[in-house]
């Protein structure tokens, strides 16, 4: 079991066992592609696949995190988050920066552990964000909020990231609930949760196909919307007639 997993990874690097164990979903999407940055509806299914997050609190401001998925450690100071980095540490970064001006951060260190496969477009960038989030959260005190949460995660995978990304797959990640899809009002950020059939099983193949939003079409597709809405005299193509 990955919570078995990435605790036995905390105690191999840090030589003691973790105090907080967290776990984010990642997700699919059923109805709704480039729909929730046009502030559309989407229908997304958190799914049996999770990062987990095993950490211990830290005195001061650092936050380290170790992975068996990815080499070496990346690391943030949350009273410095300073210029932007390459790779997966840019996430980190990203929820720090969005976190700070809104929450006190304290320090700790961790490490992760996922069988969500990365770039399969499953929402693992996302599972991060909110497994760190909630990290944070616990180590702080702070009450879990999670549609408060999910926003500050797109605003960094947004502004520090540098993907233009709507809401979904941060909700998805925060208010998934086992047997359940998600109807999520991209404007007004409502969830109904929505009980799928009990004989249906959604069945996701891995075709192998990797891709990194930072390098893919997807901020170039989303350029395309507005400025098809733009044509019509519109603020996001939801309002199409």
């Amino acid at each position: 079991m990955t919570r078995a997993r990435v605790c036995t990874k905390f105690a191999a690097t840090y030589g003691r066992q973790p105090t907080l164990v967290v776990r984010a979903p990642g997700r699919v999407n059923l109805i709704g592609e480039h729909t929730d940055h046009q502030e559309g509806f989407v229908l997304p299914i958190a799914i049996d696949r999770a990062l987990w997050l095993a950490l211990e609190p830290l005195p001061g401001s650092r936050v380290e995190l170790v992975s068996d998925q990815v080499d070496g450690m990346a690391a943030v100071d949350v009273d410095d988050v300073g210029e932007r980095v390459n790779g997966w540490g840019v996430y980190l970064q990203g929820m720090a920066w969005a976190l700070r001006d809104v929450l006190p951060l304290r320090g700790w260190r961790g490490a992760i552990d996922s069988d969500i496969p990365v770039g399969a477009g499953l929402s693992s960038s996302a599972a991060f964000e909110l497994a760190v989030a909630r990290a944070w959260a616990a180590v702080d005190g702070h009450p879990w909020l999670p549609v408060v949460v999910a926003r500050h995660a797109q605003r960094a995978e947004n502004n520090w990231v540098g993907v233009a990304s709507g809401i979904m797959d941060q909700l998805s990640c925060a208010l998934g609930r086992a047997g359940h899809a998600l109807l999520i009002d991209c404007r007004t950020q409502h969830v109904e949760h929505v009980a799928m059939p009990d004989d249906v099983a959604v069945v996701i193949m891995d075709t192998g196909t990797r891709r990194q939003l930072t390098g893919s079409a997807y901020n170039e597709r989303q350029v395309e919307c507005r400025r098809a809405a733009e044509a019509l005299g519109l603020s996001h193509l939801r309002d199409a007639p």
